[in-house]
């Protein structure tokens, strides 16, 4: 969340208007001009970089205003802070045709390092490439004084990442080489500190002490982003910054030339008369560049796993150990794959940092790497990488759902390994309530994520069961909420809504009966089980109002359809059947969040048609489910969405032409239920309790029981009575200030229809139940309309020819 400083800040910044801003162009322009470095242009260059980045949208300055911000990033007098920021500037602003830098402008390494942040910002491919000549150029110039080179390596591999082939061969080579050489040979002194130059100052005195180790001792081996000292040289900085580059290098730059020049360089080697003690002892730097890059990554990267053993003195050092270690595992990963002779080496260290990961809950998030590691190369290893991922699914989510950071790590790493490798899918299935903590505690961010997982995670025997916790998610999140308040130790509680108090029910968890269910949501695994939770959803209620339990049942419409997206590709027609019911069970008993059971029922409501198209015969199968259904609907639930889905789904599919088991007996029982429905709903008298129904319930019921009455003629008579009835009552006075007259007008103009429909029963039954061979090629795909065409077609028939009838 942003301080309400900083919004008011952006908010003025996105206010400003292009008058007021051409305005402080023009005073920038002044500023800048007159070579003015002072603080007032510090102050407006930092409001004009906040003005062209609060919006989505380019700002458009003038022409002058960029032409001055141009010439103060190439000028040796203006100071660095100023440059910063007109390089921030001029980066927001791309693709910007008013561009006129070049590479050939800069006079410092530092001014090059920002003159082709700005350019590469452009987007132009020709640019790019022109940038990275000119940088590697510059690097390949071996400076060993003057200006820094620290400047130039992320440009470098910027220009790697957007066009890989845009650095020539031999540059890349070359730069390979060095990059080597940074990783391994940097000092092991520390900088020396800037002298005083008062008279006591010695040059003793003023001698750098060797670096150290994260827990004190002197570093006894070559220097590594974990090395610590109270200053550092000019080496030891193009160490850490080759690292940081390595693995994007490795994929992009050097290895990508694989192959043909680096055994043209190896038969040269080979074939070389040098004696047999000159090679021992200088064969690793008479490697090909790429493969001296490769052995040297390796190197430090084992160094890192050993230093990553040690105790640091400070929190911070300790987060630096984690990050680098997956850093260096990914690395590894990297060099395995691209040289495979690599992994017998790399082994035995990999090996020893998964035993000592597995016991140490605070290096959750480093497992991952090694878990992908061992799933690229658990089988030329001869390595089980199935009990690294077991301890990820059965641990992790358990214990770190609350880590927002290794919550998209985790589903990231699902998707991209267990997915696209196909191995361990059962173990992702049967994990998925672990997984769904995830989703519980983090829900805005990893909706998009689980949409994408949810196909491979449901299959036949997990779409019961994962149904139940998608519309079960608020409460888990509840209970998770719940479950963080019992920890002892303050100082291991995530933040939490503290506006919400929950001592009752704390104490209710003491039941055994709700501790059951409680461990039951709060499973690893699934069960293939199934428990009634609403007994927990009343004990959790006061935590309903809980921010996070709010954001989560925003999210679960979005998943719930995601979900049926994915069923109805591979769903049976007794998956079908058992989902349907559960639609039908589960309306009923939701956590009562806000909002939460009217979102929720929109979506079964458009589900439940889909599962009967896929399964016709289950509203025979399931007649006696939809009877009790319908029959305890009366009142103020009778207005849901479901009801209009059940009743349209009963109308169209309890046929004799879609089921053979149907009956006349069946279908008469559910015209009476029907019926008495209708006799509800349509109370003149409406109350608190009873509000009034809605005109889609209606007409819905209307012609549901219109359509039940076609296939059972004896009912023909007591439909038209009632539809007249209807008719009547729509046309009612009283019933004016309750429906208003555009719900009235439907209603009577469904109820003419019909009645006139059943003056000709045989097309009534016709139109209203037409054979398999007229359904199945639906000219007209949109169901919900192709009905009342046909009525007003044949309303219109009725009434040219009302003279033709009989009776």
């Amino acid at each position: 969340m942003l301080a309400a400083g900083t919004e008011s800040l952006l908010r003025q910044a996105r206010e400003v208007g292009a008058v007021e801003l051409g305005r402080f162009c023009a005073r920038i322009s002044a500023l800048l001009q007159a070579e003015d470095w002072g603080p007032d242009t510090l102050d407006a260059l930092r409001r004009l970089f906040l003005i062209v980045a609060a919006t989505k949208y380019s700002r458009r300055l003038e022409p002058t205003c960029v032409a001055l911000l141009q010439a103060a990033l190439c000028s040796p007098r203006c100071p660095e802070r100023l440059q910063l920021l007109c390089a921030a500037v001029l980066r927001e602003m791309a693709p910007s045709d008013s561009l006129s830098l070049s590479c050939d402008h800069a006079q410092s390494s530092r001014q090059l390092g920002l003159v082709a942040s700005v350019l590469l910002a452009q987007g132009d491919p020709q640019q790019v490439r022109t940038v990275g000549q000119c940088v590697i150029k510059v690097l390949e110039s071996r400076q060993s004084e003057g200006p820094s080179l620290t400047h130039l390596l992320p440009v470098v591999s910027k220009v790697a990442s957007l066009a890989p082939d845009a650095l020539p061969e031999e540059q890349t080579k070359a730069l390979s080489k060095r990059l080597g050489d940074w990783l391994r040979y940097a000092s092991v002194q520390q900088g020396a500190a800037h002298a005083s130059g008062g008279f006591f100052s010695t040059p003793r005195a003023r001698q750098p002490g060797p670096v150290t180790e994260m827990d004190g001792s002197v570093a006894t081996d070559f220097f590594t982003v974990l090395s610590t000292g109270q200053r550092f040289t000019e080496d030891q900085r193009l160490n850490v910054q080759a690292f940081s580059m390595l693995r994007a290098w490795l994929l992009q730059g050097g290895p990508t030339r694989r192959g043909a020049t680096d055994a043209d360089d190896r038969s040269e080697l080979e074939g070389s008369t040098v004696s047999v003690l000159s090679a021992a002892s200088t064969a690793s730097h008479l490697l090909p560049p790429a493969e001296w890059l490769r052995e040297k990554a390796l190197e430090y990267c084992q160094r890192l796993l050993e230093q990553s053993g040690r105790r640091a003195l400070r929190k911070a050092d300790s987060d630096l150990q984690k990050a680098c270690l997956v850093e260096a595992v990914l690395v590894l990963d990297v060099l395995c794959r691209q040289d495979p002779s690599f992994l017998y080496r790399a082994l035995p260290s990999l090996r020893a940092l998964r035993t000592r990961l597995c016991g140490d809950p605070a290096c959750a998030r480093v497992l991952l790497p090694v878990a992908q590691f061992f799933l690229h190369h658990g089988e030329a290893a001869a390595v089980d990488a199935d009990a690294v991922c077991q301890h990820l699914f059965t641990r992790i989510p358990s214990e770190h759902f609350h880590s927002p950071v290794l919550a998209f790590e985790f589903v990231q790493f699902c998707r991209d390994h267990l997915l696209l490798s196909g191995s361990n899918l059962d173990l992702l299935r049967t994990s998925f309530p672990n997984l769904f903590k995830f989703l519980a505690w983090s829900s805005p961010a990893l909706t998009s994520e689980f949409v994408a997982l949810l196909p491979a995670l449901v299959n036949a025997g997990t779409a019961v069961e994962m149904l139940h916790l998608l519309l079960d998610l608020p409460s888990l999140t509840a209970a998770l909420e719940l479950q963080l308040r019992l920890l002892q130790a303050a100082s291991e509680r995530p933040l939490w809504d503290a506006s919400v108090k929950a001592p009752g029910c704390l104490e209710a968890l003491r039941d055994p009966q709700a501790q059951g269910l409680f461990q039951h949501l709060l499973r690893a695994k699934a069960s293939g089980t199934v428990e009634r939770l609403t007994p927990l959803h009343q004990l959790l209620q006061p935590l309903a109002s809980c921010a996070r339990v709010l954001q989560c049942a925003q999210a679960v419409p979005t998943l719930l359809r995601a979900f049926f997206a994915a069923v109805t590709q591979f769903a049976d027609g007794a998956l079908a059947s058992q989902l349907a019911l559960l639609l039908l069970e589960r309306s009923d008993s939701l956590f009562q969040v806000e909002g939460y059971e009217a979102d929720v029922h929109r979506v079964l409501s458009s589900e439940f048609p889909g599962l009967c198209r896929l399964h016709p015969p289950l509203v025979v199968e399931r007649a006696k489910e939809l009877l009790e259904f319908v029959g305890s609907l009366g009142g103020p639930r009778s207005t849901g969405h479901m009801l209009t889905s059940v009743v349209w789904a009963i109308g169209e599919y309890l046929s004799v032409s879609w089921d053979r088991r149907c009956t006349v007996e069946q279908i008469n029982r559910f015209f009476e239920a029907l019926e008495a429905l209708l006799f509800e709903v349509t109370q003149s008298r409406p109350s608190a309790t009873l509000p009034r129904g809605p005109p889609q319930v209606i007409t819905v019921l209307m012609t549901t029981l219109t359509k039940l009455a076609s296939r059972s003629q004896d009912l023909i008579p007591r439909i038209s009575l009632l539809l007249s009835k209807m008719r009547t009552l729509a046309q009612s006075p009283a019933v004016g200030p309750v429906h208003g007259e555009d719900d009235l007008g439907a209603v009577r103009t469904r109820a003419t229809e019909l009645l006139n429909l059943l003056k000709m029963p045989s097309v009534a039954q016709f139109v209203l139940t037409p054979s398999m061979e007229v359904s199945q090629p639906r000219y007209h795909r949109d169901c919900n309309t192709a009905l009342p065409l046909a009525l007003d077609m044949v309303s219109r028939l009725l009434e040219r020819e009302a003279g033709l009838l009989p009776g």
